[in-house]
Order: C-alpha cells, then structure tokens, then sequence
C-alpha cells in the first residue's frame, strides 16, 4: 500500500512538472493582466508579444479594442461577435459573471502599438508591414528590435526597407547603451528621410549624448529645416495653383458676359450654386436608381449643369437685364436682387442647411511627391480648369458664335450694322457665361460646401480676376486667376488670410489706378473710343 502510494504521488509530482515545463511565457503573462496593475499590463505586453504564441496577436488586439476582459483571476477575449474565448487555449467559453475589460492608459497604448508593430513585422500582407514599422518609428520600443532586423534582413521592397531602417534608426538614437557609430548612421538615415518626425527625433535626443552626436544630430536637423521650408515654398505654389483653378472656373462665365455686355451681374454666383445643386440631385437620383453609375455622377452632371444654369442665365437676360443696358448701377441692383431671389428659392427647396456631395473614388487620396501632397480632387479640377478654359478659347475663336460675340464685344453699332442681331448674341453670350459658372460649380461642390451661399464666396474675387486680367480677355483672366491665387498663398503664411487679401486688394487698386482696363486690354474702335 505505501509502495502504491510512493508511486502514485511521484506520478503526480512528474504531471506537474510536464505542466510546468509545459507552460510558457505566454502562460506566465496572463496572471499579470488579472493584476490591475499599469506596471503589470505592460511588462504582460511585452512577454506576449515576444512569446511566438498563436493567440498573442489575438490577445495585444483585444487589449487595443478594450475586449480582453477579466473575470476572478482568469482572462478571456470577448470577439467582436460578443462570444467568450479563453485566452491561454482561444477556446469558446461561457461569459463569465462579472467581466470587467482590463484597464489601459497611454503608456499602455504605446506598449500595446509597439507590440502589435513587432508582431505583425513579418506579415505577408506588405501593407501590414508598412503599418508595424510605422508603429514601431512612433514608439521607439527596443524590444521590438530583434524582429525589426529579421523583418529587414529578409525584406525585398526597397520603400518598406526604408520604412524599416527608419524604425531600427529611432530606436537605436533612443538607446543610452547604443554606441557613437550606430548612432551617427542613425542620424544619417533621419536625414535622409526629412519629414517631420525626422526632425522631432533629432531635435530631442536623450540626456548625456555625447558631442559629436548632437553636433551630427543638429546639422542634419538644420538640413531637414532648410529641405522642409523649400517644400513648404512649393506646397504653397501648388496650393496658390489650386485656388487660382478655382477663381477661373468661377471668373470665365462672368469675362464672357462682362466683356460682352459691360454688365455687372452680381447674380453670377448664384449661376455656380446652381451647377452645384443640380449635381447633388444627379447623385441622389443616381444612390436611389442606379448606385452602379457613382464613380461617374460628376460626367453626368456637367452637361446638365450647363443646360440648367445656361438657360436661366438666357431667362434672366431676356426678361430682365434686356431693359437696363447702358445703366450699369440699375444693372446692379436688378442682378443683386435677382441673387437674392435665387438664393431664397434654394433656401425654400434645399432647406438651409449643407448638402453633402460626395467624392467618387477615382477623386479620393491623394499622390505624394517627395515632400509635396497633391490630392486627386484638386488635381482633377486644375485640369478641369485648364480643359475648360481651351474650349471656350476654341469655341471664341474658331465657331460663328465666337466670331459674333468678339464683333459685339469690340464694336456693338459696326456689328449691329453687318447684319449681326446683337440681341440675340447678347442673350446667347449670358446664356455661355451662365453655363459655364454652373459647371464651376460642378467642380466647387467637390472642394467646397454646397449651400445657399455658396455663390457668395465667389463673386467678389471673380470680379477682381476680371477687373485685374482685362475685361473681356479669356487670357487675362487666365493670368489674373493664377496670379492672384498663388500670391494669396504665398503671402498667407506671413500676413495671414484676411490681411493677406487686403494687402492683393489694395495691390489691384494701385494697379488699376495705372492700367484701366487690366494687363491685357481689349482693342476695338468701341473699346478704344
């Protein structure tokens, strides 16, 4: 009987030492999470994300979603279905009575990115690996280091090898133990690699770094200031680029029908909102029949933009501004108050509130060039811009009616006398003009909201493109678009926006004090008389 139970007890003392040696520092960790302790959570982090375990990634992911729950000493991960999962075996479980998420606080965050950076280092997915060097650059955690020179050892793509070598520079520069050299090529990477957070890191190295590495560390520092403020100088030209895309699309209606008829028409901005409206109808009606043809809602819209904000433009012109010609501050009032009256009918249809346009997805991200970031909307709409500029520049020049409207514009009685119906070509040309500014607002409804008021933003900067590059004068307002687009942004990041526009404004005043009628005048005897 003792013999029995010498061997039975020996049996048990082996099963407990399988179990022991069974268990691993996955195993080890998860007590640690039970513990509500930062101090614990965190070292309990890093043990599991160095485990190689099959549930680690599971596990640090439930903790980042607040889903990695206790329950009387033992863990569990709720997913994202509401089931319970052990956390040593990922078995299915009952929910546990009284199951409170482990609490987490910043310096747990940063464990937690740092883990999942070091853990998903060597995925497959290229995209996953480009995030975890990311994560591991921010945290600068040197667990991670083992498997960051893995990832980088065995990596063939030349950006996420640079992504990389980022990451092991930042945190070989945030090693007290790292030596002179490591460091020193450290910086070298950071230099290279110029953005902000280059210059965050090289800007705070850590108490007691020796003199030739902070001197290293300042001159590349000075470097990534001098590269960042040239890419700012072009960031603000591509910007000022942008804007003065917009002011043309908004302006080139109105040079049409200012040169045309010299009529002021304040109205003109309410012609943009309405091409602006009408393609937030053209996508409604296509989310509610036919959600297969989004991609291509503002091709859609363009041509019914046109036709729409055209023929109130004729309709305006015919029953209105027909009577006032030859009294320009009539023509004002009438054109405001016909704004006013536009305006309202929106207000009364639309509501006043924004209407959301959406972007299709061809239009959606953005192309990064060096330190540049253009965004595919505003890429699309420069050259929309420009295309639509060569149309009207073609049609101007090379159809009847453009021949007919620069024959009135130049000398209305010589063209009224050689059979031309001036009246005719008057409606016509306001009809263009219209039209035109309801496909800027095609364009606009992509960068701006779309509301009652959005016209209004507009048309004073349109009249000082027009006023500026020369009444009538498609090239001239072209020149005066641009100029005052990119001089606008050039001049905000030292005088601000609202001082900035003054400061243009006044600028065009002392210009105009000088030369008249612009930078490119028309000539003509009506013109010149």
């Amino acid at each position: 009987m003792t013999s029995l139970r010498s061997i039975l007890q020996a049996f048990l003392l082996l099963l407990g030492m399988t179990s022991a040696a069974a268990a691993g520092p996955y195993e080890d960790a998860l007590p640690k999470f039970a513990a509500d302790s930062y101090a614990d959570t965190e070292a309990a982090i890093g043990a599991v994300a160095g485990s190689g375990h099959g549930q680690s990634l599971s596990l640090v992911e439930a903790l980042r979603d607040g889903r990695l729950m206790v329950a009387a000493g033992q863990v569990y991960i709720r997913d994202p279905a509401g089931k319970f999962l052990d956390a040593g075996t990922g078995q299915s479980v009952e929910p546990p009575a009284g199951a409170k998420p482990v609490r987490v606080n910043n310096r747990i965050r940063r464990a937690i990115e740092a883990a999942l950076g070091s853990m998903t280092l060597l995925s497959p997915d290229a995209a996953v690996r480009l995030d975890a060097a990311r994560a591991v650059f921010r945290s600068r955690d040197a667990a991670a280091l083992p498997a960051l020179e893995k990832a980088i050892a065995q990596e063939s793509d030349t950006g996420l090898r640079n992504a990389l070598e980022s990451a092991r520079a930042a945190i070989v520069l945030s090693k007290p133990d790292a030596s002179s050299s490591q460091k020193l090529a450290a910086i070298e990477n950071l230099h290279v690699r110029g953005d902000q957070d280059a210059l965050a890191l090289l800007s705070s190295l850590p108490p007691g770094t020796s003199a030739d590495v902070s001197g290293a560390a300042a001159k590349a520092a000075e470097g990534i200031r001098s590269r960042l403020a040239l890419w700012s100088s072009v960031q603000n030209v591509w910007y000022g680029i942008s804007l003065g895309s917009v002011l043309l699309l908004a302006a080139i209606g109105l040079s049409i029908t200012f040169g045309t008829m010299g009529v002021i028409n304040m109205a003109h901005g309410e012609m943009v909102m309405i091409g602006a409206y009408t393609t937030f109808l053209v996508q409604e009606l296509i989310r509610t029949h036919a959600p297969g043809l989004f991609g291509a809602s503002l091709f859609i819209a363009l041509p019914l933009a046109f036709l729409v904000a055209g023929l109130i433009g004729i309709l305006i012109e015919r029953t209105v501004i027909r009577f006032l010609y030859g009294r320009p501050l009539e023509t004002l009032l009438a054109t405001w108050g016909i704004s006013l009256i536009l305006q309202q009918g929106v207000r009364t249809i639309f509501g006043p509130t924004n209407r959301e346009v959406g972007t299709p997805a061809w239009m959606s991200g953005a192309l990064e060039l060096g330190g540049l970031s253009l965004t595919y909307n505003r890429i699309a709409i420069v050259v929309f811009a420009f295309a639509v500029f060569t149309t009207l520049l073609l049609v101007l020049r090379y159809t009847s009616l453009g021949l007919y409207v620069r024959a009135v514009t130049q000398n209305r009685r010589m063209a009224g006398s050689m059979g031309i119906r001036t009246n005719r070509i008057d409606a016509l040309a306001f009809g263009l003009g219209s039209g035109v500014a309801g496909i800027a607002g095609v364009a606009l409804s992509q960068i701006d909201n779309v509301s009652p008021n959005l016209g209004q933003g507009y048309i004073i900067d349109s009249f000082m493109v027009v006023v500026f590059g020369g009444v009538g004068n498609l090239w001239g307002t072209l020149v005066g678009a641009m100029t005052l687009g990119v001089a606008n942004k050039l001049l905000e990041p030292y005088a601000g926006a609202v001082l900035g526009k003054i400061v243009l404004l006044v600028a065009i005043i002392l210009f105009i004090q000088r030369r008249p009628r612009g930078l490119f005048a028309l000539k003509g005897r009506a013109v010149e008389a």
